[in-house]
């Protein structure tokens, strides 16, 4: 498995399962428009976040984008995952650890010493997380009024 950035057919590829990886991501409480991805995506490639991607023998398995957020409070500078994907195929062979991985080599390149995500509760992923050291930092809660 070789994990690097996409080319461009690959990319044009992660923009069409993009919707697919939110409505997994989010328990299937979104399913966004090809536009609606464009309009998350595109600000973030803008400023520098970028993807990585799991490929073998030319077979997409699955990507990662990171990128920079700042601390609402403080201000301060740290990586972000935000959005983590592996095709239900190629689940189960840890592709999503080796993503996670190269993508904390590549933010600590990037000079961050701290890397944050979202998630959903209830979410699968979350247990992967946790084996992988992250921890919970705020918690959003909702309610139906």
């Amino acid at each position: 498995m070789d994990i690097r950035k996409p080319n461009d057919s690959e990319y044009k590829r992660i923009l069409s399962l993009s919707p697919q990886a939110l409505f997994d991501g989010t328990l299937g409480e979104v399913k966004p428009s090809d536009e609606k991805i464009k309009q998350l995506i595109e600000p973030l490639l803008q400023k520098g976040s970028y993807y990585l991607i799991a490929s073998e023998e030319d077979n997409l398995l699955g990507w990662i984008l990171i990128g920079t957020s700042k601390d609402q409070f403080t201000e301060k500078k740290y990586g972000f995952i935000y959005e983590l994907f592996v095709l239900e195929e190629f689940r189960g062979n840890g592709i999503s650890k080796r993503l996670i991985e190269s993508g904390m080599e590549h933010l600590k390149q990037d000079g961050y010493s701290e890397a944050r995500l979202s998630v959903y509760a209830g979410n699968q992923a979350i247990k992967l997380y946790e084996k992988m050291g992250f921890k919970n930092r705020t918690i959003t809660m909702s309610m139906s009024i």
